[in-house]
């Protein structure tokens, strides 16, 4: 049975998955880069929850990341059509399907990332804070 932490995370990516660009979970920047855009989701910190007693209960503002990356002429005007949809996405659901109590995304902090012999990327991390409550801190 999976976490409550991995079943957040898994529909995330799911979510992020529905999108146009290629989605990834975890892994490294691969070579080439989808016309489409790519989207790594990276696990990120659970942090220090906030606990109740009676019942107990571990409050988490989790903090997870999205990097998203376009390459091309056309990389602003991709990146920002990128970076609108992964909020659109995250707007239609803001507990992914009952799975936590809130998702919200942070203000992206773009940067251009030359290439030698290609065209540079324009990439930016952004960091998503997924409130959720557990009663085992492991599970």
């Amino acid at each position: 049975m999976a976490t409550a932490r991995e079943n957040i995370l898994t529909a995330l990516h799911a979510r992020l998955s529905a999108l146009p660009a290629t989605a990834l979970r975890g892994e490294v920047l691969p070579e080439r880069i989808p016309s489409e855009g790519l989207l790594i989701l990276r696990d990120g910190e659970p942090g220090e929850p906030e606990v109740t007693l009676s019942p107990l209960r571990y409050h988490y503002q989790h903090r997870a990341e999205i990097e998203a990356v376009v390459q091309g002429a056309a990389r602003d005007a991709a990146f920002d059509t990128l970076v609108a949809s992964i909020g659109t996405a995250l707007d239609a659901d803001r507990t992914l399907g009952g799975r936590c109590d809130w998702i919200e995304a942070e203000a992206p902090r773009p940067v251009d990332l030359p290439v030698e012999g290609a065209a540079s990327l324009k990439a930016a991390v952004i960091p998503v804070i997924l409130h959720y409550t557990t009663a085992d801190p492991l599970a």
